[in-house]
Parts: C-alpha cells; sequence; structure tokens
C-alpha cells in the first residue's frame, strides 16, 4: 500500500520504495502518457474496517460498487487514481488463495489494463494476479528476491541445534525455524509458477537475472535500477558528525539477515574498540525482560541473546525498533559504518539508502550485492559468513589514516558511493527506463 493511499485511508503503511509514489506524482500532475490503476492487499479485519467506514460517505474518497460479486475487490478513487484493495492474508504469505484469482479477473475487467506490473514475487498475489490477467506477453514482474533462492541458504549457517530448537511461542506459532524455512519453500513454488507464467521480467543483478533465466528461459529481461525513498536524496554523511565506532545494522529479526554474524564480528572488535556499538533496526525479538516477552521469544531471538550473553555484549547491542524514512536516515547519518551481512540478497534497499548518503558500507558478497558494491571503491565486501574478515573490513573504514590530501579511505569511499548512486538511484531516468519497458512489452518487441 502506497504511503498516500494508507494517509487516505487512516490504515499503517510500510514505506519501502520510492518508483510507485512517484509514478502517482506524476499521474497527479498529469505527466504520465499512460493511465494508472493499482492494487495493494489488506488484512481482511482492515478491509472490513475500511469498508465500512467508507460506507457511510464523505471525505476526499469514495469506494464504488460496479458489480456485487466486487465484494472482495473494491475500488478506491485516491486523488483521481483508481486504486483496487484486495484482502489477503498478509501473515501466512506461504498460503496460495485461489479465490484471488476471482477478485482479480473482476478488477481485470474493470479497469481493462493494457499491462499489468506486478511488484516482487514474495505474495501469492502475484502468481493470482498472473493467472487471472492469462496474458504472458503483456505481463511484467519485478524482482525483489528470489524466495526460491532464499529457502536454500535460511539456517544461515546456524548451529544444528538451534536450527531444531523450538521455544513456546515457535510452537503456539507453529513458526520454528525449520517451519519458517519450510514456508519460503512453498512461497518458492508459487514463485515458480508465476515466473513460468510471465513474459516480462525487469531486475537489477547478474544474480536474479540468473535465476530468472533458470525458471523461464523464454521470459524477456529487462535491466532497470530503483528508485529510492525521496527521504534518502537529500543529506550526506559527514566523518565529523558521525558517531565514532557505530554500527547499523538495517534489519536483524531473522536469520536470513545475518545479525548473528554482526554479533560475532562485534566480539571481535570490542576488546580494541571498547566504544563499539551496534544498532539494529525494525523488528525486535529480543525482548525477555517479563514473563510475557519470555513467551514471546523465537528461537532465532533466544540466539541471538545467548550471543550477547556470551561475548558480553549487553551494553553494546541498541535495538532501535521500527523506524520510518526520516529515522532510519538520522541514523543513517549518525553512524560510521552501515553492516550488511546478509547470507542472500538481491538488492537491498538499505544498501542504496546508504550509498545515496555517502555512508560508508561494508557487505557480504551475497547475491547481487556484488553489483552494487565495488569493493573497495563505493564500498567493501567480506565473504557470506565470515565473521573475521567482516570485522576486518569494518576496522578498515575505521581507519583514521590521512592521505595527502587529508582524506581517509572512509570518504573517499562516501563521495564514491554518493557519485555512483546518484546516477544507479537516478528517479527520472529510471522513470524514463519503464516508460521504454512499457512501450517494449506493449509493443511486443
Amino acid at each position: 500500500m502506497l504511503p498516500v493511499i494508507g494517509r487516505e485511508l487512516n490504515l499503517p503503511y510500510s514505506n519501502r520504495e520510492g518508483w510507485l509514489s512517484g509514478i502517482f506524482e506524476r499521474i497527479q500532475k498529469k505527466e504520465a502518457p499512460f493511465e494508472l490503476g493499482i492494487c495493494f492487499p489488506l488484512g481482511e479485519a482492515d478491509l472490513a474496517k475500511v469498508s465500512g467506514k467508507l460506507l457511510g460517505g464523505g471525505g476526499a474518497y469514495r469506494w464504488q460498487y460496479k458489480k456485487e460479486e466486487m465484494a472482495r475487490g473494491k475500488r478506491l478513487l485516491v486523488q483521481d487514481v483508481d486504486c483496487y484493495a484486495f484482502a489477503e492474508n498478509l501473515g501466512a504469505p506461504e498460503i496460495y488463495d485461489a479465490q484471488m484469482e476471482t477478485v482479480f479477473k473482476q478488477i481485470i475487467e474493470d479497469f481493462a489494463p493494457d499491462v499489468i506490473h506486478i511488484f516482487g514475487t514474495e505474495f501469492p498475489h502475484t502468481l493470482s494476479a498472473v493467472r487471472a490477467f492469462d496474458r504472458p506477453d503483456r505481463t511484467l514482474i519485478g524482482i525483489q528476491g528470489l524466495c526460491s533462492e532464499i529457502a536454500k541458504v535460511y539456517m544461515a549457517g546456524l548451529p544444528v541445534k538451534v536450527q531444531k530448537s523450538v521455544t513456546f511461542r515457535d510452537f503456539i506459532r507453529r513458526d520454528s525455524i525449520l517451519r519458517q524455512q519450510e514456508k519460503f519453500i512453498r512461497r518458492g513454488e508459487n514463485e515458480v509458477q508465476a515466473l513460468l507464467k510471465c513474459g516480462n521480467i525487469t531486475g537489477r543483478t547478474r544474480f536474479d537475472r540468473e535465476g530468472c533465466a533458470r525458471i523461464n528461459p523464454k521470459a524477456r529481461y529487462y535491466p532497470m535500477n530503483e528508485t529510492m525513498r525521496a527521504e534518502f536524496y537529500t543529506g550526506k554523511w559527514s566523518l565529523t558528525d558521525c558517531e565514532e565506532h557505530s554500527i547499523f545494522l538495517g534489519q536483524g529479526d531473522y536469520p536470513l539477515k545475518g545479525m548473528h554474524f554482526a554479533l560475532e564480528a562485534l566480539a571481535l572488535l570490542s576488546p580494541k574498540y571498547p566504544d563499539a556499538k551496534l544498532y539494529v533496526a525494525g523488528n525486535s525479538i529480543l525482548g525477555h525482560d517479563t514473563l510475557k516477552q519470555k513467551l514471546k521469544l523465537p528461537a532465532y531471538g533466544k540466539y541471538l541473546l545467548f550471543l550477547i550473553q556470551k561475548y558480553h555484549l549487553e551494553s553494546k547491542v541498541i535495538l532501535l525498533g521500527k523506524l520510518d524514512a526520516e529515522e532510519m536516515k538520522r541514523q543513517f547519518l549518525k553512524s560510521s559504518v552501515f553492516i550488511c551481512p546478509s547470507v542472500l540478497e538481491n538488492s537491498p534497499n538499505t544498501i542504496g539508502e546508504a550509498k545515496l548518503l555517502g555512508v560508508p558500507v561494508a557487505a557480504s558478497m551475497a547475491g547481487g550485492i556484488p553489483d552494487m558494491i565495488e569493493d573497495g571503491k563505493d564500498g567493501l565486501l567480506f565473504p557470506v559468513g565470515d565473521v573475521k574478515r567482516m570485522a576486518e573490513q569494518i576496522e578498515v573504514l575505521w581507519d583514521r589514516t590521512q592521505d595527502g590530501n587529508g582524506r581517509c579511505l572512509a570518504e573517499y569511499i562516501s563521495e564514491e558511493a554518493r557519485r555512483k548512486a546518484r546516477v544507479i538511484h537516478d528517479g527520472e531516468a529510471n522513470y524514463l527506463r519503464l516508460l521504454e519497458i512499457y512501450d517494449k512489452i506493449e509493443q511486443n518487441e
């Protein structure tokens, strides 16, 4: 759900993208040479709540019911843009609901699109929309990550005992680490089916291009860079303004993101840098002060707590919780280094955002990350799971030895990162590229 729609409906939203919001703004300004319809998922409770509120009328929006059978696919006019809410179980994205195909058929019949562009393969609505439209030559999927590949490495080097462990919370929710991997396997199966029925794919890395080609070698692949959230195009990291020896991790609530590796690297750095700190954004899975928190502790969170206690890092790990774009930006600018220790990523937005701001980055050589960072030029890389090398690369970025021009390596990397990122994530260039892709699809080139 786009921020503009979330604000219109007074519902919480997660602002993770910039390209579609940018297109929305162009539609408002009558600058885009096409009509836009936006489909977005809501949980059943939110859909019912919003429907009940809007049925009363009023406000800057209105629900339009053209057919009684569109009971689960509602059309909403947001600032003159057609938007369709559909129900989806967002808490169980591994479960495929065939009823969504009927909903999408109704939405497609109502809007009559020439092309459908689907953002990501992580949720079952991708497969539903592809099947409902049933025009592979006019279907475009933008790859975010590949669930089928994530499933293979989900355990992220965790000890076997941890992989098999089950806490009270895991048992009640049926959400142990092993079950989480199983869910990604099922999501990957849906992803494969969607890509097989899709004739056009956009991506950004050799990793996603090769992965999609293995699944559907007949699909046309269009390279296209991403536009980041608007907040990250202003502001500039400064060596003098950041907190010395502070490490920022954008997410750490499941094994794939490699927080356990980050903690071990921090343990290696701490003796030499006693002021070193690790700041972690996103969902916190480490709460254990109360009985309720202890009952909610997942197996992975329990393992992270074990590492924190083992290495005496209690005062060095700061959990920030969920941050909006401005809060993320402030934390980026305060940090001396941003790390991405993931075992698999395609092209994480956090690296793009860090580079736009000029924050020095140290990241694993996972998936498509080597296409985002030229080692030693605009960031530093380390092998996946190599804790010693990660610590060494962080230390290199902390080295304040100056060259003849009075600058250290972190400053050089910062400038080069900003320069490259402003080309790769240029919103105008990416928009024109998108128009070019749409034209090629429409002309069946």
